[in-house]
């Protein structure tokens, strides 16, 4: 009788093989991903140097990589005529700006009321609370076009249409749902027990609220301030339909850049002004990517 006896580095040599073969797929698929997401926008991102011959030849895709026309039209392959005509010609930093001030007034009053609000709904143990988030589900689910509507006739009676903060107002009637329930769902994973610590050592409620349960829910009102950075930044509905021409954000004034079937539009000009409205997105995610994961896998506490 013969006893067969299994080489040990053999099978870890097979287990090896086995995971290294896993990891060359998952390497391939997550670059194939890659490749299709960011085309194009890396696309775009090279066209914008581009003259509008090159970028949208007809008879030769390639003119875009050579620069054909750029170099005939610039004597070189690449031009900022697309940056220049739309941040200084068509005047596109009056939109960055006014993007800014509404993005960061949008977030402020968010931010401020979400965590109150979410907060206070946590902690409560009342029947309305449920409900009060229901509606606020309910009202976060309806197509913003159809709120903005409803918002014209009296901006229009009250001659304040078109100006900066009833657009906010709108905006944060529009996204503090989606902030509320967020941060409710992560004051619920903070136990009880800090704030009530914290009121024995002599905080009162709200010092309990500031001090203890605002620092150690930190990435989660970092994630939600992010999404509500987001929703006003590309929103289109909304600054569109309540913002005059020398009011308006990013978002319409690249629009307008294209033009309509009455007015030609330079399209340059858009591409340029799509590549500087989209930078910024990458850097503000790479700045706060650690705190973006950590709230929305962990929560808001451990243990």
């Amino acid at each position: 009788m013969t006893i067969t006896t299994l080489d040990p580095s053999s099978s870890s040599a097979a287990a090896r093989q086995m995971p290294s073969a896993l990891t060359v797929i998952s390497f391939l698929l997550v670059g194939l991903w890659l490749v299709i997401a960011a085309f194009p926008f890396l696309w775009t991102v090279w066209g914008s140097f581009k003259v509008q011959a090159d970028f949208f030849s007809k008879a030769d895709w390639t003119n875009a990589l050579r620069g054909t026309n750029t170099i005939a039209e610039t004597g070189s392959a690449f031009t900022l005529r697309g940056y220049e005509g739309a941040w200084v010609q068509e005047e596109f930093w009056r939109a960055a700006l006014n993007s800014c001030i509404v993005v960061f007034f949008t977030v402020v009053i968010s931010l401020t009321f979400g965590t109150l609000g979410g907060y206070a709904l946590a902690r409560s143990g009342k029947q309305y609370a449920f409900w009060l988030l229901m509606a606020a589900l309910v009202f976060r689910a309806m197509p913003h076009i159809t709120l903005v509507s409803g918002y014209l006739l009296p901006f229009f009676e009250w001659n304040v249409w078109g100006i900066l903060p009833t657009t906010i107002i709108v905006l944060v009637a529009i996204n503090q749902p989606f902030t509320l329930w967020m941060l409710h769902s992560f004051f619920l994973n903070i136990p009880k027990d800090m704030d009530e610590s914290a009121m024995v050592d002599g905080c009162t409620r709200f010092q309990a609220f500031r001090h203890v349960i605002i620092p150690v829910m930190w990435p989660g009102v970092i994630t939600t301030g992010l999404f509500s950075f987001l929703l006003a930044y590309n929103d289109f509905a909304v600054t569109s339909m309540l913002l005059s021409e020398k009011n308006e954000t990013m978002i319409p004034a690249i629009a307008s850049f294209l033009g309509t079937t009455q007015v030609e539009g330079n399209v340059m000009f858009a591409v340029a002004a799509v590549v500087s409205a989209t930078a910024p997105l990458f850097v503000l995610i790479m700045f706060f990517q650690r705190q973006i994961v950590s709230g929305l896998t962990a929560g808001a506490v451990k243990g």
